[in-house]
C-alpha cells in the first residue's frame, strides 16, 4: 500500500527557497575588532586603486592620441568598455546604497568610503588628468540629472544582480553578478561621458580632482557627490520598498507584533 503523503495545494509553498540576510545594525562597534573588517577595507582600497589606475589611464591615453590624430585611440566606446570591464573584474560596491538598504553598517559604510577615496587618490597619484567636470554646452541641472540617473541604474543593477530571491529563482541560469553590473556601467558611460565624463562614483571623482587640482574641477565637484548620493538613495528605496515590498512587510510585522 502506498504511503500517504501530504501534498500542499497547487500554487502554495511551505517555505521560501531563499533567505534574506538580516539587516545590518546601524552601528556595530564589535566588527572593529574583527580581521574580516580590515581585510574588507584593504580590498576596497586596492580595488579602487586598480580600478582608477586602469580606467583613467585609458581616458588620458585617448585624449593624448586624439589630440594628434582624431581617429586614433580607443574612443568613447573603448573608455566605456574599460570602466565596465574593470567593474566586472573588481565588483566595485555601491556603498551608500547598500548602507541605506541595511546591507552594511554605518561604521563599515564610512570606512569603506574612506578606503575608496584613499585608493582613488593613490591610484591617480602617478599622473594628472581624467577628472570629471561638466562639459561645455550642458547646464549644472543637466549634469546633476545625468549623475542621478546613471547612479540609479548602477545601484538598481547591483541590488537586482545580488538579490537572494532572484538568485534562488534563476539558479538554473549561470549568470555571475559582476556581469550585469559591468554592462550597466558600460551603458551608463556611453550615455553620460559627453555630459560629465561619467562620475557615478564620488571616490573616482574626488581622486582625480585632488591630483588634477583645477578650479573648474572643484567648482563642479558637488555634482559628483550630490548626484550619486541621490541616485543611490532613490534606487535603494525603489528596490527595497517598492519591488521587494519592504515597507509592507515592515508594516505587517509591526501590526502582528502589536496584536
Amino acid at each position: 500500500m502506498a504511503k500517504d503523503m501530504d501534498i500542499p495545494p497547487e500554487g502554495s509553498f511551505t517555505s521560501k527557497d531563499y533567505h534574506d540576510p538580516p539587516p545590518a545594525p546601524l552601528i556595530d562597534p564589535v566588527e572593529l575588532g574583527k580581521w574580516s573588517f580590515y581585510r574588507a577595507l584593504i580590498a576596497e582600497f586596492i580595488a579602487t586603486l586598480l580600478f582608477l589606475y586602469i580606467t583613467v589611464l585609458t581616458v588620458i591615453g585617448y585624449k593624448s592620441s586624439s589630440a594628434a590624430d582624431p581617429c586614433g585611440g580607443v574612443g568613447i566606446l573603448g573608455i566605456a568598455w574599460a570602466f565596465g570591464g574593470m567593474i566586472f573584474v573588481l565588483v566595485y560596491s555601491v556603498t551608500f546604497g547598500l548602507f541605506l538598504a541595511r546591507k552594511v553598517s554605518l561604521v563599515r559604510a564610512v570606512m569603506y568610503m574612506v578606503a575608496q577615496c584613499a585608493g582613488a587618490i593613490c591610484g591617480l597619484g602617478s599622473y594628472g588628468g581624467g577628472a570629471n567636470m561638466l562639459n561645455v554646452g550642458y547646464s549644472k541641472g543637466t549634469g546633476l540629472a545625468a549623475e542621478i540617473i546613471g547612479t540609479f541604474v548602477l545601484v538598481y543593477t547591483v541590488f537586482s544582480a545580488t538579490d537572494p530571491k532572484r538568485v534562488a529563482r534563476d539558479s538554473h541560469v549561470p549568470v555571475l553578478a559582476p556581469l550585469p553590473i559591468g554592462f550597466a556601467v558600460f551603458m551608463v558611460h556611453l550615455a553620460t561621458i559627453p555630459i560629465t565624463g561619467t562620475g557615478i562614483n564620488p571616490a573616482r571623482s574626488l581622486g582625480a580632482a585632488v591630483i588634477y587640482n583645477h578650479k573648474k574641477i572643484w567648482d563642479d565637484q558637488w555634482i559628483f557627490w550630490v548626484g550619486p548620493f541621490i541616485g543611490a538613495a532613490i534606487a535603494a528605496f525603489y528596490y527595497q520598498f517598492i519591488l521587494r515590498a519592504g515597507a509592507a512587510k515592515a508594516l505587517g510585522s509591526f501590526r502582528s507584533g502589536s496584536v
